[in-house]
């Protein structure tokens, strides 16, 4: 079976060409097979036309042990990890995406070790790790994102902030966890929020947790309309917005977004710190 057809150099990655078998093997899990390739002398971060590295193959499928032995057998022939682990496919992915996409945090956690970037530059393509994790609905890979250092903020074209991903996609825990880390709950995508995204979807459960955590009732989009004007007339959600609108915030409430404002990002980090009942870390936390 040859390892590598037509190649030419390409860079300073390694060899240009189609796919070979330690893709196949990357790609498939077959953590045997492509350890003897690495042993036999198979180039690692040899790329195919569209720029996919055996490393991307292993992500995409949460392959954590075959992105291992990428990793380690990168670092052994001298070749500087984070090159590798930071290489773009043709649109743009790096095998951080990946793995998020793929909702593996094995291979994320991995990735993260060696070295990777949580803030890739966004293309016209791609999302960052965080959007990836938001709209695969990996909790874990969330988590460890935002522990990475991942931007909560970051706008993608396609949903906007990660929080509007999660709730696009109608991941509640991911928006929480969002949420809980700092992220602006009216960050707006022309003026679109994400509680005017959870209005359109019919979610209670996210419209209950975005008020909670001090979502503008009143926010208007690019349209002049409220999220109360997306839900369908006598649904759930109409109900819960028009209820939410119509009771004041009582002082529990708005000490509770006072205290979360004024810690921002730190919120998660530094809330879970305090000696107060549990009780109380669920009220600040909206569990």
């Amino acid at each position: 079976m040859d390892i590598v057809t037509t190649p030419s150099f390409f860079g300073e990655i390694g060899l240009w060409a189609v796919r070979t078998a330690v893709h196949e093997a990357a790609f498939l899990g077959h953590a045997l097979l492509l350890h003897q390739l690495i042993q036999s002398g198979a180039a690692v971060n040899t790329m195919t036309m569209d720029s996919i590295t055996p490393l991307h193959e292993a992500c995409t499928q949460g392959q954590a042990q075959c992105a291992r032995l990428l990793l380690e057998a990168g670092a052994q022939v001298g070749e500087t990890p984070s090159t590798q682990v930071d290489v773009r496919t043709v649109h743009g992915s790096t095998a951080l995406c990946n793995a998020c996409a793929a909702g593996s945090p094995e291979c994320a956690k991995l990735l993260l070790e060696y070295g990777a970037t949580a803030n890739p530059t966004l293309t016209a393509l791609t999302a960052t790790p965080l959007h990836e994790a938001c709209i695969r609905g990996s909790v874990d890979c969330v988590r460890l994102m935002i522990a990475g250092g991942a931007e909560l903020e970051t706008y993608d074209i396609y949903f906007g902030t990660p929080l509007h991903a999660a709730c696009t996609k109608q991941h509640v825990e991911c928006a929480r966890v969002l949420l809980n880390a700092g992220a602006n709950v009216n960050a707006a995508r022309f003026h679109e929020t994400a509680l005017h995204i959870a209005a359109k979807h019919d979610s209670v459960s996210l419209i209950q947790m975005l008020v909670a955590f001090g979502a503008d009732r009143r926010a208007k989009d690019g349209r002049g309309k409220r999220p109360v004007d997306y839900a369908r007339p006598g649904s759930h959600s109409a109900q819960c917005l028009d209820f939410s609108g119509r009771t004041p915030q009582n002082l529990q409430h708005l000490c509770r977004l006072a205290l979360r404002s004024a810690r921002g990002r730190r919120t998660l980090q530094g809330v879970s710190k305090l000696t107060v009942p549990y009780l109380l870390l669920d009220y600040l936390y909206c569990s």
